[in-house]
């Protein structure tokens, strides 16, 4: 407990010398003091050791302080949160400190954050609640362009007014920004043209996984778009989360988030100024900002380009000895002995492979999307049409 006064040292004496003079217990003259038993042991024990002059304040502050830093770490600190729009978390400082002063032992992660907060550089974020994961299987990939991961950031308005529609690819592996293109809407034309770019540069992945959204998936046969078709002429694997479970695709959406913290609050004064921004932030993502989940290395520093070029042809699609090849007319259907089965207009001219999986069961495959089956023992009499059947 503290002193009654404002002079704790006269009460300190008033309070040894009661003690001397054995005027009462020492837990009653402890009680009248209003202080602890404790507190009365130690003013006791300095008097005894040192006379009046024990009784006196002593500075609490430690001889030596073995967190502390220099100063021009801590500086460095503060400017490498700053240098950029793309903010520097502790760990990610502590590498680039690690980096910059090889003869130092960089900081712990505590210590950055103690300086980051004391310059006013970290703002209190609320904690939300997270969606539990699916128990749906998702393939992964370890290496560069087994898979690459594709969406549309929310869309905003720039400073003249005009719809921008961010649509970034990223490389699942390495996480590598292969792109960032400012789009005027989702439209497949568009969009097919920023892909066609990023494969001319970077070649084709294996898979591709998207969301259920437009452009990418549509509501015909199997989900497939005009888009995931042209993915699946080229040899590449469409591969969509469930819907309702962006953390599928967790490293998009945790890509996302640092973007729009960097170049979109707020929005660029034109398309073409936020084009900029994006090329800029890419860059930085990619060579600069070290990433926690590769070893604090750089996603440059860890991709290569894709082994399969882009074809100078779109390729005729193949389908195994046992399947029977046939072509999807205009209306969607192809012909089937005496029956037509509808397989969905976007494939037509397409070439679909049908393989007997029963007795009297067929079923129908886009390259390696199967579409459905038809059985034909539930043919009615006088029916002539069938619909696939998931």
């Amino acid at each position: 407990m503290p002193w009654k006064d404002c002079r704790p040292m006269d009460e300190r004496l008033l309070f040894v010398a009661d003690y001397v003079r054995e005027i009462s217990s020492f837990s009653d003259l402890c009680a009248r003091y209003g202080i602890s038993r404790k507190t009365g042991y130690k003013w006791v024990a300095r008097y005894r050791l040192d006379g009046a002059e024990g009784l006196a304040e002593r500075n609490s502050r430690p001889l030596s302080r073995p967190t502390q830093i220099p100063y021009s770490v801590e500086q460095a600190i503060i400017e490498l949160r700053g240098n950029s729009r793309v903010e520097l978390g502790p760990k990610k400082i502590q590498a680039c400190l690690r980096a910059r002063y090889p003869d130092l032992v960089p900081p712990s992660r505590t210590t950055i954050y103690n300086v980051l907060k004391r310059a006013g550089l970290i703002k209190p974020r609320r904690l939300r609640r997270r969606v539990a994961s699916s128990r749906r299987l998702i393939t992964e990939a370890s290496d560069p362009n087994v898979l690459w991961s594709a969406d549309f950031k929310g869309q905003f308005l720039t400073g003249d007014r005009r719809w921008c529609y961010p649509l970034t690819v990223m490389d699942h592996s390495s996480r590598y920004l292969l792109g960032c293109r400012a789009l005027p809407g989702t439209r497949t034309v568009e969009t097919r043209q920023a892909f066609e770019r990023l494969f001319r540069c970077y070649g084709l992945p294996q898979r591709l996984r998207t969301d259920n959204g437009v452009p990418f998936a549509s509501l015909g046969t199997a989900g497939l778009s005009r888009l995931s078709i042209w993915w699946i002429r080229l040899g590449i694997v469409p591969e969509r989360i469930q819907p309702g479970r962006p953390q599928q695709n967790g490293r998009h959406e945790r890509m996302h988030r640092t973007l729009k913290q960097a170049v979109v609050r707020p929005a660029a004064s034109s398309v073409a100024a936020q084009q900029r921004r994006f090329d800029r932030f890419r860059h930085q993502y990619n060579t600069c900002r070290p990433h926690e989940a590769l070893a604090q290395h750089t996603p440059a520093s860890c991709y290569s380009s894709s082994p399969r070029g882009y074809p100078k042809r779109l390729p005729e699609m193949v389908y195994p000895g046992y399947m029977a090849v046939n072509r999807v007319c205009d209306s969607g259907l192809i012909y089937w002995n005496a029956w037509r089965i509808y397989v969905g207009y976007l494939l037509s001219g397409e070439y679909v492979g049908v393989e007997a999986t029963g007795d009297g069961v067929w079923t129908v495959y886009f390259g390696p999307v199967c579409l459905g089956s038809f059985d034909e023992r539930t043919l009615k009499h006088g029916d002539d049409y069938f619909t696939l059947k998931l």
